[in-house]
């Protein structure tokens, strides 16, 4: 994989990352997989901030991510990035929602020399603009407020970016603007986020601003997001530097209705001997809820979880008042002692699952007494092993008789069979003496 060093942004990156300064970049996977670029002629190009279009490469230039082009535009020509070639343009079009009617636009070549000065000396005279065109619509009473100016790459066209709470009849400013600047004037209405995220800043997380660094498109946010996230509605706080509600309310609103399904409702009061609990406050992730004595002031506060609220709250049901709030305290099990040593040993697999407590010669296994380096405990130790000693005493007095027995059995066989075996030659004496005479 080929790594370059893109100007501007001062960090590494492999071909197919964007310059790290740059908004809305893409990752193009397929960059490195040969003839990728060959698959589609079409390619996406940005320009200042979030502006990107979609542009047909008819003269097969080669070109590359990052490369700086010459694209077709009404009127003249306009200078951008390229960002993504290959197959992942025309998905990125489809997610777009461009119509397939619509007129692309073709690339004209590689940026000159030529071109790069006429489009630095436009750049040049953006924030003038912007500050003159303010004063122009002052003057006129237009209730408006022109956020930002981008001039076209060879200098020809310039949008003014505006935001307004109302609708604004700017026919008269685009002509002044068209004899003070001399130049072809197009205006665009943008939101109050949108705004910021072109501005750009830190917000109170001590971060860079979302609609800044990341984000495209905004979704309308609510106060009840505020609420359901237990969160104080205060404006100052809650507003973000769009004068809007910040857009990081909506990011835990699903992880914060899940936990609040989890908790009672706060209207239920809870019934003890002691006296009635009334809702104060909840730490909703956490499932704790907080109740008072008193419905108006903090008394007699008392913690529980979510899951004992649901018990007091089904006593009371049945008519049971329990005596308090929190639940019965349980004794913690005494840990039983670990031997570190063992767990080193190449032979502590051995001793599972073998039958009998033998291992696989048949011979039993000796076990470790465990000393403590302490001397503690030792006594306990001793108790353990004597109901073991007497279970062995007890197996050991079964076995006696049963060995008896086999032994007593064995003899009577081992008789009988000698009284066989002397039956049988004494019946086959007679038969002898018969052949010799």
């Amino acid at each position: 994989m080929e790594y370059k060093l893109h100007n501007g942004s001062g960090s590494l990156c492999c071909k197919g990352c964007s310059r790290q300064d740059k908004k809305l970049n893409t990752y193009d996977w397929l960059a490195d997989i040969p003839g990728n670029a060959e698959e589609s002629d079409m390619v996406e190009v940005q320009f200042k901030n979030t502006r990107k279009g979609y542009f047909r490469n008819s003269n097969r230039i080669p070109l590359e991510k990052g490369d700086i082009v010459a694209v077709e535009a009404t009127p003249g020509h306009d200078i951008g990035e390229i960002t993504l070639t290959g197959r992942l343009v025309p998905l990125q079009m489809r997610k777009a929602n461009l119509k397939p009617d619509v007129e692309i636009k073709r690339i004209y070549r590689k940026a000159k020399p030529v071109d790069m000065e006429k489009y630095d000396e436009a750049k040049a005279k953006e924030h003038e603009t912007m500050i003159r065109s303010r004063q122009i619509a002052a003057s006129l009473n237009l209730a408006m407020k022109i956020g930002d100016v981008e001039y076209q790459g060879d200098g020809n066209k310039a949008i003014f970016y505006y935001i307004a709470d109302e609708r604004v009849d700017f026919r008269q400013l685009i002509k002044v603007l068209a004899e003070v600047f001399k130049v072809r004037i197009e205006m665009k209405q943008i939101g109050a986020r949108q705004e910021a995220g072109r501005i750009g800043g830190i917000g109170p997380c001590g971060r860079e601003l979302c609609c800044a660094a990341w984000m495209t498109s905004f979704v309308s946010v609510s106060t009840s997001a505020a609420r359901y996230q237990d969160i104080s509605l205060n404006p100052q706080k809650l507003a973000g530097q769009c004068a809007k509600l910040k857009c990081c309310l909506n990011y835990e609103i699903d992880c914060y209705v899940e936990a609040q399904k989890r908790l009672p409702s706060r209207e239920i009061e809870l019934e003890t001997k002691d006296g009635s609990f009334y809702f104060f406050k909840a730490d909703i992730l956490a499932n704790q809820i907080t109740y008072s004595t008193d419905k108006q002031i903090p008394a007699n506060l008392v913690t529980i979880s979510g899951k004992r609220a649901f018990e007091i709250i089904g006593l009371n049901r049945k008519g049971i008042r329990p005596d308090s709030l929190l639940e019965a305290e349980r004794k913690p099990e005494p840990k039983q002692p670990i031997d570190l040593l063992e767990q080193e040993s190449l032979t502590r697999f051995d001793k599972r699952n073998k039958p009998g407590g033998e291992n696989g010669n048949g011979n039993k296994k000796k076990k470790k007494k465990r000393t403590n380096p302490n001397g503690q405990n030792q006594q306990q130790e001793a108790r353990q092993q004597e109901p073991r000693q007497e279970r062995r005493q007890q197996e050991s007095r079964q076995q006696e008789p049963r060995q008896q027995n086999g032994q007593q059995k064995h003899r009577n066989d081992r008789n009988r069979n000698r009284q066989n075996n002397n039956n049988n030659n004494n019946r086959n004496k007679p038969e002898n003496k018969d052949r010799k005479e």
